[in-house]
C-alpha cells in the first residue's frame, strides 16, 4: 500500500497510552488477557500479535461524543440493512495474526457469525470484522493508526475507514489499495457495504 501523507503533530505528553511488553517473562493465555479486560473495564486494552499489552485511558469528551455519532449512524443503518451486527468501541476480536483490537466501530456479516458458538460470542470475537472505523483522537500518532488499518485488512477486513477530524480526511482502506478523501461531507460503503452513508458533517464540528 503506497500513500503521501501529512501528520499533524502531536506533542509527546499527548501521547496518553502505555504499552507492556510481557513476552517472553510472561505468557498470557486469551482468557487470561479477557478477564484482565473485564477487570479493568475503566481503561481499553488491546494485545498485538507479538503480546505487547496496549494501554488505552477513556476518551476525552469531543472523540466520545463523535464516537457516538458514528456508531449511531452505524447502527440505525445495520438495523435497516438486517444483513449484518454492528459493534462499538467496547467491543474486542481476536484477529486471526492473535492480536486483540477493539475498533471504534465495526460491522460483521451474520453468515460469519452463524458458525460461532454461544461461548464464543460471549469473549472477544474469534475474527476479524468485514468492515472497521478507526476515529483518530488528539492523543494518537497517526502512523499508530494507519498501523492498524492495515492489520485490519491484512487478517481479512474488506473496509476500513480511518477518520481523521484533526485534518477532515477520511482513509479509506481496501485489500491492496488506499484512498484518502479531503474535506467530504460524506462518506459511502458501496460495494461492501450497499447503502451505508456515513455524515460527517457532526464529525467534522461536533455539536456540543
Amino acid at each position: 500500500m503506497s500513500q503521501t501523507l501529512v501528520e499533524t503533530p502531536v506533542p509527546p505528553a499527548a501521547q496518553a497510552f502505555a504499552i507492556l511488553r510481557l513476552a517472553p517473562a510472561i505468557e498470557m493465555t486469551d482468557d487470561q488477557f479477557f478477564a484482565l479486560c473485564q477487570q479493568n473495564r475503566d481503561l481499553r486494552l488491546e494485545r498485538t500479535a507479538q503480546g505487547d499489552i496496549i494501554v488505552m485511558p477513556p476518551t476525552g469528551f469531543e472523540t466520545g461524543n463523535r464516537n457516538s455519532e458514528i456508531t449511531r449512524q452505524l447502527v440505525n443503518w445495520t438495523k435497516r440493512d438486517g444483513t449484518g451486527v454492528a459493534c462499538d468501541s467496547s467491543t474486542g476480536f481476536k484477529l486471526p495474526n492473535g492480536a486483540d483490537r477493539s475498533p471504534d466501530g465495526a460491522w460483521i456479516s451474520r453468515a460469519r457469525l452463524a458458525p460461532l458458538t454461544s461461548e464464543e460470542k460471549e469473549k472477544f470475537l474469534p475474527l476479524c470484522p468485514d468492515f472497521v472505523i478507526e476515529l483518530r483522537s488528539p492523543s494518537d500518532r497517526l502512523e499508530d493508526v494507519q498501523a492498524k488499518m492495515e492489520e485490519y485488512i491484512a487478517n481479512g477486513a474488506r473496509l476500513g475507514w480511518l477518520i481523521d477530524p484533526q485534518t477532515r480526511r477520511v482513509h479509506v482502506y481496501r485489500p491492496g489499495a488506499v484512498e484518502i478523501l479531503q474535506g467530504v461531507q460524506r462518506v459511502s460503503g458501496e460495494g461492501e457495504l450497499p447503502g451505508f452513508v456515513l455524515d460527517l458533517r457532526d464529525i467534522w464540528e461536533p455539536n456540543v
